[in-house]
């Protein structure tokens, strides 16, 4: 099975559909940045710390499976120079919609997170990259892409689903109030799931997910050449998921590449 072409064709239909992922900024968010007052999120709630950031003015932005109308036009309005790189045609539109909208110049690439070929190295001084990496099997290729397009100086701002939260089945928590550990780690919906459980999922246009450790997640930036220099963790945007009311779903890093 091709996780790319499917997870493309699922974005795409999930995009169009609306959701919190894909709802575009309006006008007075983007008015509110072009004054510096701005923020954005790598996690469900918590806004990233602006000393994340720094001064993002005249600064080289690539916006990693980042799509959906909602950071790249912060950051553009901002005043950074902005390359929005997603699978997602759909949500490509919306950043360029946006940007139309606003007069904002943002250039969008359609493409795979773990190939980051089409740029050349050290072209950008910060990626943003909100949680999105459990749409991809393996993070090496992600996180080694990320460096190499980065300069030195530059940061790696990632969000990430806690591992933890792979391990039980949702759909029944929902029904009965009680969580209950189903699946062995590492999770794959491709290997974790019944054939029927896995059909349905392909039929719905769910996209394909797959869990990554923390050995992975953030060993696996340290492995490609970063030093970690910020986290912090976050819950779901309300308490419709039961999981969240236990623990963090969601993880953050700040991570440079030494000068």
């Amino acid at each position: 099975m091709n996780h790319l072409h499917h997870n493309r064709a699922a974005w795409n239909s999930g995009s169009v559909g609306g959701g919190v992922w894909s709802t575009p900024v309006d006008s007075s968010a983007v008015a509110r940045a072009r004054t510096g007052q701005w923020q954005v999120i790598l996690t469900p709630k918590l806004p990233v710390p602006r000393e994340w950031f720094g001064d993002v003015r005249g600064k080289n932005i690539l916006c990693l499976a980042s799509g959906g109308g909602q950071q790249v036009p912060i950051f553009a309005a901002a005043g950074a120079n902005v390359v929005s790189f997603d699978l997602s045609d759909e949500q490509l539109a919306k950043d360029r919609m946006v940007g139309e909208r606003e007069g904002l110049d943002v250039r969008c690439i359609q493409g795979d997170m773990a190939d980051l070929s089409c740029f050349s190295q050290e072209s950008f001084d910060l990626v943003f990259h909100p949680a999105s990496n459990a749409f991809v099997p393996d993070l090496a290729p992600v996180w080694q892409g990320c460096y190499r397009v980065l300069r030195p100086g530059g940061h790696l701002l990632a969000g990430f689903m806690n591992p933890a939260a792979f391990m039980f089945d949702h759909e029944e928590a929902d029904k009965t109030n009680e969580l209950k550990v189903k699946y062995a780690l590492p999770y794959s919906d491709v290997s974790s799931l019944s054939s029927l459980e896995l059909q349905r999922k392909l039929d719905e246009q769910e996209p394909i997910e797959f869990s990554h450790s923390l050995e992975t997640q953030i060993g696996g930036q340290i492995n490609a050449g970063f030093h970690i220099v910020g986290l912090y963790e976050d819950h779901w945007f309300d308490d419709t998921w039961l999981f969240s009311n236990f623990s963090p779903v969601c993880i953050a890093t700040r991570a440079l590449r030494p000068e």
